[in-house]
């Protein structure tokens, strides 16, 4: 019989993930890695035999532990376990679920017993070795999920979850722009390599031939789209320093359009083969900032109006950043700022029976 593992299951933004302590899970990461594809069902494109929910947004996981580092209340690592593949990757954050780490930490006793009102946690994100600063509401001592706050991607209302990033740029590839270059050529195509919170691609999806304008199922079936992509990918991973990524998850390619329903800029994401039904948090954090640079591809998509809140079109409603960037004397691109309002929602905490193998 298989011995069950603690955890919970959060909706943490637009995506849903199982969140563990990391004190329950084996210390060995390969060991760690073969548990959590059993507990998800993966590799199983309908990851039928576990809690995996058949799509990259529903099959993540966050581990949670007190902080190893004093300037941080707790330490948080994101994992993506492949659906259909054996691959569980470490090399991005999930800004998504960011949102529910202060919430289960409270939950699982890491913080201290805080009064009713706000509450902010300093929360390490081990990916990127960057902080992020949760504030959350909390009431009779246990956070607060009912809300008047609505994130596109999300039915109904939710508490508000303020989150604030530090030290974000080049916490992947060393650099927030990894070749120094607002555009770079690739495969014969213009596009900016920015690294914000999560290293992506950000071209214009009309020197792709499309519009960007179409449904994630659309641009997912188109195959020369999807082959260009990939190509345009393999050599950015490269250029951004990420070596071979044809096995990883990151870079993120976004496409680009002028928007066209009261947002500033249009976006299509892929993470990296599927379409995204919306954009991922930390991605859409780096593609806001690709929009505010000057001479960059995206510039001329962007339609804003002077304020440090970017708005973002997606397939399902809109993604609001707040972006602060600044000029040095030696010219290069300092970010002053970086928010975000996210929401969370506890769906269940028990135990999770991994499948034998």
């Amino acid at each position: 019989m298989s011995i069950g593992v603690p955890c919970m299951i959060l909706r943490g933004g637009s995506s849903k993930g199982a969140y563990f302590l990391r004190d329950d899970l084996p210390d060995d990461p390969i060991e760690r890695d073969v548990l959590l594809r059993r507990i998800m069902g993966s590799p199983d494109a309908r990851q039928i035999d576990g809690i995996g929910g058949a799509h990259p947004l529903t099959s993540k996981v966050a581990v949670v532990a007190p902080a190893s580092d004093p300037d941080a209340d707790v330490d948080y690592l994101f994992l993506q376990v492949g659906v259909d593949d054996d691959v569980v990757s470490d090399r991005q954050n999930c800004g998504n679920l960011l949102a529910g780490v202060g919430p289960f930490a409270l939950e699982r006793g890491l913080l201290p017993q805080p009064e009713d009102g706000e509450f902010s946690t300093r929360i390490r994100m081990l990916n990127t070795e960057s902080i992020a600063t949760a504030r959350i509401t909390v009431r009779n001592g246990a956070p607060m999920y009912e809300g008047a706050a609505a994130i596109s991607g999300v039915p109904g209302t939710s508490a508000a979850i303020h989150l604030e990033f530090e030290d974000l740029a080049g916490g992947s590839t060393g650099a927030l722009l990894p070749t120094g270059e607002v555009a770079d050529i690739i495969e014969g195509t213009s596009c900016t390599l920015v690294d914000n919170g999560m290293p992506v691609v950000v071209l214009v999806a009309d020197t792709l031939g499309v519009s960007g304008y179409e449904t994630p199922k659309v641009l997912e079936e188109n195959r020369a789209l999807r082959n260009k992509l990939e190509a345009i990918r393999g050599e950015a991973g490269r250029l951004m320093g990420l070596g071979d990524v044809s096995q990883t998850t990151v870079p993120k390619l976004t496409l680009v359009a002028p928007p066209r329903d009261g947002g500033h800029m249009c976006t299509r994401t892929f993470i990296p083969h599927r379409c995204h039904d919306a954009i991922g948090v930390l991605g859409a954090v780096s593609v806001a900032t690709a929009a505010l640079l000057d001479g960059s591809p995206a510039s001329a998509c962007f339609e804003g109006n002077g304020a440090d809140i970017v708005r973002l079109e997606h397939p399902t409603g809109f993604f609001d950043a707040v972006i602060g960037l600044q000029t040095l004397s030696d010219g290069r691109i300092h970010v002053e700022r970086a928010g975000i309002v996210r929401t969370a929602r506890k769906l269940m905490d028990g135990i999770v029976f991994p499948r034998s193998d």
